[in-house]
């Protein structure tokens, strides 16, 4: 019991030490709220409503990627496509989840779509 009672003021001082060595930059672990998130279509989306997000996006957002030569083009179908085209008008908006309704087409995701050398972005 005598320990603990020396130890909390100790690891108390150690911390305050710690952040004024740190230049009181020490940042906290990734929490939940800075946990990666992307936007893809539901898998059951129809062929129309993808190219129809794909359209939408491609208006607002550069769609380079998915064109021919571009890192995300192959495969070359139309959920790959509206996949990366709408995760990239999600992370330009902020990441909110309207910015992945699609007319109910879209699904946030929590694990990396990315593939090869087509890398999904990401911000948060």
């Amino acid at each position: 019991m005598a320990n603990s009672v020396i130890f909390l003021p100790l690891l108390g001082s150690s911390l305050i030490i710690l952040l004024f060595v740190s230049g009181g930059i020490l940042k906290p672990a990734m929490g939940a709220s800075e946990q990666g998130t992307w936007c893809i279509p539901r898998p059951s989306t129809s062929e129309q409503t993808l190219v129809d997000n794909i359209n939408f996006v491609c208006t607002i957002v550069d769609c380079s990627l998915i064109q021919e030569g571009g890192a995300c083009f192959y495969p070359s179908n139309l959920l790959n496509h509206a996949s990366v085209a709408m995760n990239l008008y999600y992370q330009k908006q902020g990441r909110h989840s309207w910015n992945c309704d699609f007319k109910k087409s879209g699904v946030i995701v929590v694990t990396d779509p990315s593939y090869g050398e087509c890398k999904f972005e990401f911000s948060y």
